[in-house]
């Protein structure tokens, strides 16, 4: 059975931080594996607590009076060297709910103000970014968006452009453009439904999902 025998931290950054795995595969092999984290220590690391806390926070929000634009920022990235589209996300800080970081994630990056659906459907706890290399997880959280763009709250490290997108701009961009795989699927969503926030009150065996 494959499992971790020992962790070692590599880095010490204040945001993202590089270890090294002693693990064992399947059949008894002893082997080294890298991964990234935003734990700042090996013991608060997911595969040592066993918990899921949510690094991060994503927006999926609809504009206009017929919620028929959704809110992206085209953002450069420097691993890519290149602009990607993306849905608004930030960072959860200590002892922030994720509603409470998706409000500010959203004013911050877009100057709009976001107002999310409840819903009991479950869709919102934490899930896994790319579990092959990190165990960053973030929330996502539904809702619309109104107000006018700024960018005043934008970091010095962030280079955006807010865009809201109708039907046929989501369809172009996932035809042309480099987008994050979160921002693919709910474009796929929201190109494909009159009701992209439908989902959230459906439940399993209760209709199409």
């Amino acid at each position: 059975m494959a499992e971790v025998d020992r962790v070692s931290q590599v880095t010490n950054n204040r945001f993202l931080n590089y270890y090294e795995l002693n693990t064992t595969d399947r059949i008894g092999n002893h082997k080294k594996y890298y991964m990234c984290s935003r734990r700042e220590s090996a013991e608060k690391l997911d595969l040592m607590t066993g918990a899921d806390r949510p690094d991060g926070v994503v927006m999926f929000a609809l504009y206009g009076e017929g919620r028929d634009r959704v809110v992206l920022v085209h953002q450069y990235r420097y691993p890519l060297g290149a602009y990607i589209y993306e849905l608004p996300a930030g960072l959860v800080e200590d002892g922030e709910r994720v509603d409470e970081a998706a409000l500010r994630e959203m004013r911050e990056e877009t100057g709009l103000e976001f107002h999310p659906v409840l819903s009991d459907s479950g869709y919102e706890r934490p899930f896994y970014s790319s579990a092959g290399m990190t165990d960053e997880s973030c929330c996502m959280v539904f809702g619309t968006a109104g107000g006018t763009i700024s960018q005043s709250g934008l970091e010095d490290t962030e280079q955006l452009d807010v865009v809201l997108a109708d039907r046929q701009e989501a369809a172009r961009i996932l035809r042309e453009e480099n987008v994050a795989a979160n921002c693919a699927f709910m474009l796929m969503n929201f190109i494909s439904s009159a009701d992209p926030l439908a989902f959230l009150h459906q439940r399993a065996g209760e209709g199409q999902l």
